[in-house]
């Protein structure tokens, strides 16, 4: 069932012409990391350019960040048994004309995202990544920075983190707070999930 669903997933064209229209007229490409068995969940937000070339999720300065967030390395992030990642849309969105990222095209996440967590049955931790990626998994509400702070509301199996991307690091260094109460206490339980399976 699952390898069906990843092959329909891979398949996906539902945004050709959405992706033909934007800056990059770009050509869909999903990446799709999820394998039965994976016991921590990454709901993210959507793939980067340099992760639309690469194929593979997170393959660029946000995924540095976020491996040493999570206390992983690339071996033990990118192993599908135990690591899925599943963003609110499989394919990079594109640019505007001004360069700035598009979002997530909500058609993504109505078509396939129900489909997909339902196969991931072994999941243990789900680590929210992002604004969209939160009121996915808890309903709209606060914003990202207040839902962060509000972390052990929803620990130990579920963290919401902001992005990872680089253009966060004014947001890391006002929240002071993020690396000194929610990084240990994610690195710990990322650990023991991930020595679980």
């Amino acid at each position: 069932m699952m390898e069906q669903l990843r092959t329909e997933l891979s398949a996906c064209r539902l945004c050709a012409d959405r992706f033909a229209a934007t800056a990059t007229r770009h050509a869909p490409r999903p990446v799709v990391w999820f394998r039965p068995g994976a016991r921590l969940l990454i709901a993210s937000q959507a793939p980067g350019l340099r992760v639309h070339e690469a194929g593979t999720p997170f393959w660029d300065r946000s995924g540095t960040r976020l491996r040493d967030w999570l206390g992983l390395d690339e071996e033990s992030f990118y192993d599908r048994s135990r690591v899925a990642i599943v963003p609110m849309a499989f394919c990079f969105p594109g640019y505007d004309a001004k360069n700035s990222d598009l979002p997530p095209p909500p058609i993504c996440a109505r078509v396939w995202r129900d489909r997909v967590l339902s196969e991931l049955t072994d999941i243990r931790l789900t680590v929210l990544i992002g604004g969209a990626a939160m009121n996915w998994h808890l309903g709209r509400g606060p914003g990202v920075t207040e839902r962060v702070r509000a972390w052990r509301d929803h620990a130990p199996d579920l963290f919401p983190l902001p992005h990872p991307s680089w253009r966060n690091t004014a947001w890391l260094k006002r929240n002071p707070w993020f690396g000194e109460e929610v990084l240990p206490a994610l690195k710990s339980r990322v650990r023991e999930v991930m020595e679980d399976a």
